[in-house]
């Protein structure tokens, strides 16, 4: 069983299905070296480059069966719609069908059909339709929003429906139909099983369609957090939010997911209940009553943490440009010199203590990983700390509490530092 997107969110599951039923799994990876698994083999695969089909033979040696489970949901770099949904699945169909292959299940999309018109839709559906054409027995799965742990679709919904105020697109009335992925995993299984005739269209989907308000209000009272509060957003402005956000590095917003939100998501649910022999879960299943305090509490770090760092951010950027001038030059010089610090060494203290505000406060907005920047701040503010005490030790007593207030910033860096090693 050769499988793609092993490490992907609905790979890892299928994954791990193949594994527990005893099928020998081989994983296309574009680091076979660094995601070993000793239940797995390896080889090494790049959708961004892999479009030929005689890179795809050798790969196909003593393989039977092949599940595609390789997508994106924003493109990135080299990894486009074309290459990852189409041409690189294409190849690897292509070579199915030559050497032998016995059954080959592609994981679509719901939406990838005759009304698609999204560039995401359309490249898995261009993959469908080839596949659908070849002499090999095929079958392709179109799952809907898929929820589970550690999804990326999950922590989306669930940080939205943790917040205090959330505005929806059009007041959130759009169709869905999510799906948990335990029940889509149940279903691939089943159809490696029990393959239906060659190319048939499987939707996966849940019990029964809902809006995207009702489903972010009932995930909401799972998680424990009682009323919703929900604003309508008009569209317009909505999509003018997409285009901005999509600019914006690990965004799952932009044009393309909004589009496809307001088509709708939704199909019969007959399919994937007859392979399932039950119901598949709804959306009030979704969190265990168990599992609701870490999942509420990851939900409201998703936006909480954000929001600190901006805020620590704001502080460093609005103190060096106060210190810049805004404040009066000659009382900071005044304040300096009660610190020992006087002559041509005050401006430079003044002004580099200045600039490096504004350079803590940027890198905090901009850096990625910020472990040695946390580290800094905190010595910067200790030092400052310590100097003033020494000094001005009034300022202890002061009733806008300059240096008490010093306190929950340290603690509020300290704690960015402890999460960021997660």
């Amino acid at each position: 069983m050769l499988l793609t997107g092993a490490s992907g969110f609905i790979g890892r599951h299928v994954a791990e299905a193949l594994a527990s039923a005893g099928h020998v799994v081989v994983c296309a990876t574009r680091r076979p070296g660094k995601d070993g698994d000793p239940r797995f083999r390896y080889v090494a695969a790049d959708f961004t480059r892999d479009v030929d089909p005689e890179t795809w033979l050798p790969r196909l040696a003593g393989v039977d069966a092949v599940i595609n489970a390789v997508g994106i949901i924003r493109e990135s770099g080299a990894q486009t719609f074309e290459l990852i949904h189409e041409r690189a699945p294409c190849a690897l169909f292509a070579a199915c069908a030559r050497s032998g292959v016995r059954l080959v299940l592609q994981v679509s999309a719901l939406g990838a059909d005759a009304q698609a018109r999204s560039r995401y839709h359309l490249s898995k559906k261009r993959a469908d339709d080839f596949l659908a054409g070849l002499p090999v027995h095929s079958v392709i799965v179109q799952p809907s929003l898929v929820y589970g742990p550690n999804g990326a679709s999950a922590r989306l919904f669930t940080t939205l429906a943790s917040l205090p105020l959330a505005a929806l697109p059009g007041g959130g009335e759009q169709q869905i139909q999510p799906v948990h992925v335990v029940d889509v995993t149940a279903a691939v299984m089943a159809l490696l099983a029990r393959p239906p005739a060659s190319g048939e269209r499987v939707a996966l989907v849940g019990p029964a369609p809902t809006t995207f308000r009702a489903f972010l209000a009932g995930l909401r009272q799972s998680m424990g957090l009682g009323k919703p509060f929900f604003l309508a957003a008009p569209m317009p402005l909505f999509r003018l939010g997409a285009r901005i956000a999509q600019s914006l590095p690990g965004s799952i917003l932009d044009t393309e997911t909004l589009e496809m939100l307001e088509r709708g998501n939704t199909a019969s649910p007959d399919a994937i209940t007859r392979l399932l022999g039950r119901t598949p879960r709804s959306p009030a299943e979704f969190i265990p009553a168990a599992d609701a305090p870490a999942v509420r509490q990851a939900a409201q770090l998703n936006w909480l943490l954000p929001m600190l760092r901006v805020s620590i951010a704001l502080v460093w950027i609005v103190t060096g440009i106060v210190s810049f001038g805004l404040y009066p030059v000659a009382e900071s010089y005044a304040l300096l010199a009660r610190v020992g610090i006087t002559g041509m060494l005050a401006p430079v203290m003044l002004y580099g203590a200045a600039l490096l505000d504004l350079v803590f406060g940027i890198a905090t907005l901009l850096l990625k990983r910020r472990h040695w920047l946390w580290l800094g701040q905190i010595a910067v503010i200790v030092f400052y700390t310590a100097i003033i005490s020494w000094r001005l030790p009034e300022f202890w007593l002061h009733p806008y509490g300059p240096l008490l207030k010093n306190l929950p910033m340290l603690a509020a860096i300290w704690l960015l530092l402890e999460m960021e090693r997660r």
